[in-house]
């Protein structure tokens, strides 16, 4: 059983990108020279929310390309790794929300969330009150309508998902996601942007990592169609970090296809 979990873990995992705890917050950087733009946006703190088994490893990267675009930046772990309630990890996470609030000062956040980081994101605004406190969500390769993967696992003889609570959520057509899909999938003034990649081997089809009513859905190879990105590598990838940052500014999307 163990070994089959584990194998779970790796299958959906978002890669255990995580570069701080929930309770260690990243200390705001002091901001860099950036475009005026990027500068007047960085009056709302960005929460970059990790997914599914993360480890406190990776996620530092685009934490520090967006430290250096001037913005107070923070990283949250899920409690218990993520493999619990999604609900119940949203509930903390809006505990989160208030510390950074709280320390920082400011009236609202943005969010950066990957995988199933977009999901706790998600409820938190759709369920919790949330849209009173974000100004901006983002949200990379998160299984917003569910994905196969999940659902096949019964075939690989790991049943309901080994008991892995956030995994049968994950799954096309659970309980969980008939309720966060139902009604407007963007409520309240929260601007609300979504990037997904053809080769996420963790979210299939990779259309439902989009959302309806008026988000702003981007496909990156349908601008850049060469580029190849995984999974994982949506909170790595230059090109993809070109969106989340015009995303952040309210700008066009105009990816760069040549970023590193």
């Amino acid at each position: 059983m163990l070994l089959r979990k584990t194998v779970l873990v790796l299958s959906l995992a978002t890669a255990a990108v995580l570069a701080s705890t929930a309770t260690a917050t990243a200390a705001p950087a002091a901001p860099v020279a950036a475009p005026v733009q990027v500068a007047a946006a960085a009056a709302n703190p960005v929460i970059v929310v990790g997914g599914l088994s993360g480890i406190a490893v990776a996620y530092e990267p685009i934490a520090a390309r967006l430290r250096g675009d001037g913005y107070r930046t923070f990283i949250y772990q899920l409690p218990g790794l993520g493999l619990g309630d999604i609900p119940a990890s949203a509930r903390a996470f809006a505990g989160y929300v208030n510390q950074v609030r709280a320390s920082t000062g400011a009236a609202t956040v943005d969010v950066v969330a990957h995988s199933e980081g977009g999901l706790v994101a998600r409820y938190y605004l759709k369920r919790l009150g949330g849209t009173a406190t974000v100004g901006r969500y983002v949200s990379l390769g998160s299984p917003q309508y569910g994905t196969y993967v999940a659902n096949i696992l019964a075939f690989l003889g790991l049943g309901s998902c080994a008991g892995i609570v956030a995994c049968q959520q994950m799954t096309i057509g659970s309980a969980f996601l008939a309720d966060l899909n139902a009604g407007d999938d963007t409520p309240g003034s929260v601007r609300y942007t979504t990037i997904r990649t053809l080769q996420d081997e963790l979210v299939r089809p990779t259309g439902n990592a989009a959302v309806n009513d008026g988000a702003t859905n981007v496909l990156i190879q349908a601008y850049c169609p060469v580029r190849v990105v995984g999974h994982l590598g949506l909170v790595l990838d230059g090109t993809a970090y070109t969106i989340v940052r015009g995303a952040l500014v309210d700008g066009p999307v105009r990816p760069n296809c040549l970023a590193l």
